[in-house]
């Protein structure tokens, strides 16, 4: 059956549609794949009321129906979005020991319909292959969206935003700087030895979840302070009911087309923004020149060159951009990207367990760094360094990496930042880092 793709005339912006659509369907199962309006994040795509979902928890490799790479390759046809967990690669690399999460290592649903906004173009489409739902969904919004309900969901946005709100005292954090800054020396004995080159290593802190506080009325704070590409917002449901993921990732993981052509974006490499302009240029140009971002950075690109060289044709594999400046609300970046093409006979999800888990968030040598990963690090990652996963109808896969991103756990909220590690790393200035990209989420739920 062939998508039907309708164009609505009138535009409403995603978040005042997502909140309509919450409030007739609730939310399990909901889905705000968010962009900042750029050529990477210039769609929006919203979804409620899942058709199918699947659900793979714990690290039980012997039992094949747990196995999320496997679940993924026999997805029948279809729009797909969820989440797969860091720990996942208990699939991969099963030789290498991992942490349980709490969290589901997959969730995944499809909906039919799905409704796209083009930031750019300021159009909203209807996406789908049921013409009995799409024509259900067409009808509610335009029965629906009018001035004074746009007027009522602003105001009553502003009187949520006031009584919802966690203060900086109520997170526990799970290292202290000194703590953090103390494992970054260890990490740095460790390469000193030539046991490994580099490792990311994260912590996290975690707090009570208001009780009127939903993943929603979270990820709406967060966007207003800090837009990103690759953002948005999952809510589980059924087995994976009570979690949600809440995502200002920058970067994107994996991007695979039906054509074969394969990307990936690896970000290495943050210094913080300043409202003053010549203060922000001093910090970007610390970052271009920074021989330590670089040396990080292209330690990275040649894992991933190395990861996708397993899946791609010999000689596609390029480096069309290195050590690229990118300037995002709250951060500068480095950032570079390697495409290929995939051999005939692998598919996306090939391309995925084949680079499963992501070398910007892992280290080098991979295995390695992420056994030391795992002697150092306090708690498991769950979907903090796994992936947001979109599959289009056609069969192409979209992915971030579940960076600058939080994590909710029935009445809990947790956030994560780490820092790449390496022979030159000061460990107070990692320490650092870490908080410049850990406060600003913290800060924006305030």
């Amino acid at each position: 059956m062939n998508n039907i793709k309708r164009i609505l005339c009138q535009w409403k912006s995603p978040e005042l549609v997502a909140y309509k659509l919450i409030q007739e369907w609730g939310d399990a199962g909901f889905i705000w794949l968010d962009g900042d309006g750029s050529d990477l994040g210039r769609w929006v795509t919203l979804g409620i009321n899942p058709l199918e979902q699947f659900c793979s928890r714990g690290l039980e490799t012997s039992k094949n129906d747990s196995n999320p790479f496997k679940i993924l390759r026999e997805l029948p046809p279809g729009h797909w979005t969820g989440w797969l967990s860091y720990e996942a690669a208990s699939w991969t690399e099963p030789q290498n020991p991992w942490q349980t999460s709490s969290m589901a290592t997959l969730w995944i649903a499809s909906h039919d319909p799905i409704l796209k906004f083009d930031l750019q173009k300021r159009e909203l489409w209807l996406e789908g292959k049921d013409e009995k739902r799409i024509s259900i969904m067409e009808n509610f919004l335009k029965s629906t969206f009018h001035q004074k309900l746009s007027k009522a969901h602003s105001e009553t946005t502003k009187q949520t935003e006031r009584k919802n709100s966690i203060p900086l005292e109520s997170w526990d954090w799970k290292l202290t700087s000194q703590e953090y800054s103390e494992r970054v020396d260890e990490i740095k004995e460790w390469i000193a030895k030539g046991d490994i080159f580099q490792a990311n290593l994260t912590t996290s802190c975690q707090a009570p979840l208001p009780e009127s506080m939903r993943p929603i009325d979270v990820y709406s704070k967060l966007k207003k302070c800090s837009p990103a590409p690759f953002a948005g917002v999952i809510i589980g449901d059924q087995m994976a009911k009570g979690e949600a993921i809440i995502s200002t990732s920058p970067e994107r993981f994996l991007k695979a087309l039906p054509s074969g052509e394969v990307e990936t974006r690896p970000i290495k490499g943050t210094r913080p923004r300043d409202r003053d302009p010549e203060k922000d240029a001093d910090w970007a140009a610390e970052l271009i020149c920074s021989p330590k971002d670089h040396a990080e950075n292209v330690m990275i690109v040649d894992l991933l060159r190395n990861d996708l060289g397993r899946v791609c044709q010999p000689g596609s594999i390029k480096v069309p951009h290195l050590l690229v400046l990118e300037s995002y609300s709250q951060v500068h970046h480095l950032t570079s990207v390697v495409k290929g093409r995939l051999n005939t006979n692998k598919t996306w999800v090939d391309l995925l367990e084949a680079c499963w888990p992501g070398g910007s968030v892992t280290g080098a040598p991979k295995l390695r760094a992420c056994k030391r990963l795992y002697e150092l690090e306090p708690t498991a990652r769950g979907p903090y360094c796994g992936s947001i996963l979109n599959i289009n109808w056609e069969g192409g896969l979209d992915s971030n990496i579940l960076i600058r991103s939080l994590m909710i756990k029935e009445s809990s909220i947790s956030a994560h930042a780490g820092c790449g590690i390496v022979a030159d790393s000061d460990s107070q200035k990692e320490a650092e880092e870490m908080n410049w990209k850990l406060m600003p989420l913290l800060n924006a739920l305030t």
